[in-house]
């Protein structure tokens, strides 16, 4: 797993910064600046290096990751781990969630006026996402255990007593 350091934190060398060698030019190279070059971060994930570009493109673009230009250059983090959600990660890569064209933000179905199950869906949706902004990328990148499945229930609860009542 690639570990990106947020660029403020103070940060004590990791492994792969040991494992780095000085090439002898008196430059500090990138990872013990607190940064990963795309091919680190490449090379780490078994993804090729012109994905990870794309991917570091859209969440340098989302505020989410910063980008060091030149020979010292590489990424880090813009915000402390514990504060970045699985949310903002995918809203970056993927767009928002959205499970029905009815529960997207620009969505325009053509059946939403007389639709049953609209309602449902969006309560649906809408849970998802409050399930997605709980979980944070430290948890992604440390817990050992898997995290307690949210308690989507009072949710779903609303969306079939709505839909009870449009019957």
């Amino acid at each position: 797993m690639v570990h990106f350091h947020h660029q403020d934190a103070a940060h004590a060398p990791n492994e792969q910064a040991d494992r780095l060698r000085n090439d002898g030019s008196g430059r500090t190279p990138a990872r013990d600046q607190g940064l990963s070059t795309a091919g680190e971060v490449a090379s780490a994930t078994h993804l090729g290096q012109p994905t990870v570009q794309k991917l570091l493109k859209s969440l340098v673009h989302a505020g989410l990751v910063v980008s060091t230009r030149g020979v010292q250059g590489g990424y880090a983090l813009a915000r402390a781990p514990d504060t970045i959600s699985a949310a903002e990660i995918i809203d970056a890569l993927e767009g928002p969630v959205a499970i029905t064209e009815c529960s997207s933000v620009d969505g325009g179905c053509d059946l939403e006026s007389f639709c049953r199950v609209g309602m449902a869906w969006q309560r649906i949706n809408s849970n998802i996402r409050k399930a997605l902004q709980g979980v944070t990328l430290a948890d992604l990148q440390h817990r050992s255990q898997p995290l307690p499945p949210p308690d989507l229930s009072a949710g779903l609860r609303e969306g079939a007593a709505v839909l009870s009542t449009q019957g």
